[in-house]
């Protein structure tokens, strides 16, 4: 549980693929205006990190949501749920499909009427992508989140951030932002969804140009000097160029 702002928390996690990898997960929390608080995502916090969690949200109490906002981060949804019994429950529409069980919220995080009910916050959906692939492995596409007062943003697997495991992450260098390597194939099949991508990337480069601090998924936050979100962002664009060009001769 590491404090990056006065109302902003994020949570580093462990997931691990085969049992095997541990490629790490994430969520956050953010007080709200009224000193009651949302949830980010959803982690099975434990030891003293959900010490301190439970601690600063009178028992989980003072939590009003839980907001999932990657269709396919669903293993801890249950988790998160039993933390906060009392919070409205937001997820995407596969959230619902994968974990029926639960009191979902009828609106969905990816609706712009749901978005619009959390003014604390600001979300985005990548343009020209599909929000659910066909192919499960493809994690490409999700809702981005700012926190307005920080300019914080949290976002699964849509940007990544590499950084090297364990301590090692305390001595090598992280990776700028990149595009998540299988755009390609979350590029929806149609004549200009490139295109649509490419200057929603752009504007959100300049939209959300002050940003200080990135909370990606899996694996690292990431403090951006002055400018360096419009950098980035724009150098990401730049690597994927030739994928872009690719879907348009394919597409138009």
């Amino acid at each position: 549980m590491k404090q990056l702002a006065d109302d902003f928390w994020n949570f580093r996690g462990t997931f691990r693929i085969a049992g095997l990898i541990d490629v790490g997960t994430q969520m956050s929390l953010i007080r709200r205006p009224t000193g009651r608080f949302l949830l980010i995502d959803s982690y099975e916090v434990s030891g003293e990190d959900r010490d301190g969690l439970l601690a600063l949200t009178d028992n989980g109490d003072a939590i009003d949501a839980i907001i999932n906002v990657h269709p396919f981060h669903t293993l801890h949804c249950q988790a998160a749920h039993k933390l906060a019994p009392k919070a409205r429950l937001f997820g995407t529409q596969r959230h619902r499909e994968q974990a029926p069980e639960l009191p979902w919220e009828r609106t969905i995080i990816e609706a712009r009427a749901t978005q619009a009910a959390f003014e604390e916050l600001e979300f985005e959906i990548p343009a020209g992508l599909d929000l659910v692939a066909d192919d499960d492995s493809v994690h490409a596409a999700s809702v981005l989140v700012r926190h307005r007062k920080s300019r914080i943003v949290h976002v699964d697997d849509t940007l990544m951030v590499l950084a090297a495991p364990g301590v090692l992450g305390h001595i090598l260098p992280q990776s700028r932002m990149r595009f998540h390597p299988k755009l390609e194939k979350a590029l929806q099949a149609r004549p200009g969804a490139a295109d649509d991508f490419a200057e929603w990337a752009s504007g959100l480069a300049e939209s959300w140009a002050d940003t200080p601090i990135v909370c990606a998924a899996h694996s690292a936050v990431r403090e951006l000097p002055p400018g360096g979100w419009r950098d980035e962002i724009t150098q990401a664009l730049s690597d994927v160029r030739d994928t872009l060009d690719h879907h348009r001769s394919r597409h138009g």
